[in-house]
C-alpha cells in the first residue's frame, strides 16, 4: 500500500505543472512483463511485486543482517515506508544515512555523504524506465546516482510500473518534462529553493552478475 506524503505527486502536480495523464499512467501486465524481460536481458535482475508493502518486504529479504546501508533520496522509498523502517532502528543494519546525520562537523558530514555512495548496500529509485530495458536517474548533486555506476557493492532500484515509456529518448523526456517539475516542486517546498538537473545516469547494461536489483511495483510511486 502506498503511504501519501506531502511530497507524493499527487500533492504537487498542480503546482509543478506537469502532465500525469501523458508521464504517469499504469502500464499493461504486457508492457511491464516485456520491459522486466529486457531488463534482465541486460543483466540487471528483476522482482516484480504487487504494492509497496510487497515491494519493502522484498527489500528487507534482500539486504543482509548486519549490512551497511545507503539510501538515495527518494519519495518512492518514503511511500514504500522504507525510509521510516531504517530510521526506526528496526532494520539491524548499519544505516550510514544515520551515521552521515549525526555527524555535527559540516566538513566531516561532507567527506562521510562522499564517501557513503560506496556502501554495501545503496537504495534508491529511478525517474524513467525505458520498455528496451535502459533504466535512468537525474540527480542536482549526484548523491542519489553516484553509486549507481560502479560505487556500491550492490544497488537495489525500487520503482512504480508508471515509470515505463516506449524508449530510452522518452525516459529522457520523462525526466525533463515530468520527474524534474515535481522535484523542482518538491525542492521549493521543502529547502526554499529550486532544484536542477545536474547529473543524469543511464544504466545500459551491469556486468557484475548480481550486483543490480529492480523492484518493480505495480503502483504509481514517486516521480
Amino acid at each position: 500500500m502506498t503511504r501519501s506524503t506531502p511530497f507524493s505527486a499527487a500533492n504537487l502536480i498542480r503546482e509543478a505543472d506537469a502532465d500525469a495523464r501523458t508521464w504517469n499512467a499504469l502500464p499493461s501486465s504486457d508492457i511491464v512483463h516485456r520491459t522486466a524481460r529486457a531488463i534482465g536481458d541486460r543483466g540487471i535482475d528483476v522482482v516484480m511485486a504487487a504494492n509497496g508493502d510487497d515491494a519493502l518486504a522484498i527489500v528487507k529479504n534482500l539486504i543482509p543482517p548486519g549490512a551497511e546501508v545507503m539510501t538515495g533520496s527518494s519519495t518512492t522509498l518514503i511511500e514504500i515506508g522504507f525510509d521510516e523502517y531504517i530510521a526506526g532502528g528496526r532494520s539491524g543494519w548499519n544505516s550510514l544515512h544515520a551515521v552521515i546525520t549525526s555527524e555535527n562537523d559540516e566538513i566531516k558530514r561532507a567527506e562521510l555523504r562522499r564517501k557513503s555512495v560506496a556502501a554495501d548496500w545503496f537504495v534508491s529509485s529511478a525517474n524513467a524506465i525505458a520498455e528496451t530495458g535502459e533504466i535512468v536517474a537525474c540527480d542536482a548533486g549526484g548523491s542519489r546516482v553516484g553509486a549507481w555506476p560502479f560505487a556500491a557493492g550492490h544497488l537495489i532500484l525500487v520503482a512504480g510500473t508508471n515509470k515505463i515509456v516506449p524508449s530510452l529518448e522518452m525516459a529522457m523526456r520523462r525526466v525533463s518534462e515530468y520527474a524534474f517539475r515535481l522535484e523542482n516542486a518538491r525542492a521549493q517546498r521543502a529547502y526554499g529553493a529550486p532544484s536542477s538537473m545536474g547529473k543524469c545516469v543511464i544504466l545500459f547494461r551491469e556486468k557484475i552478475p548480481g550486483r543490480v536489483t529492480l523492484v518493480l511495483v505495480n503502483e504509481a510511486l514517486g516521480y
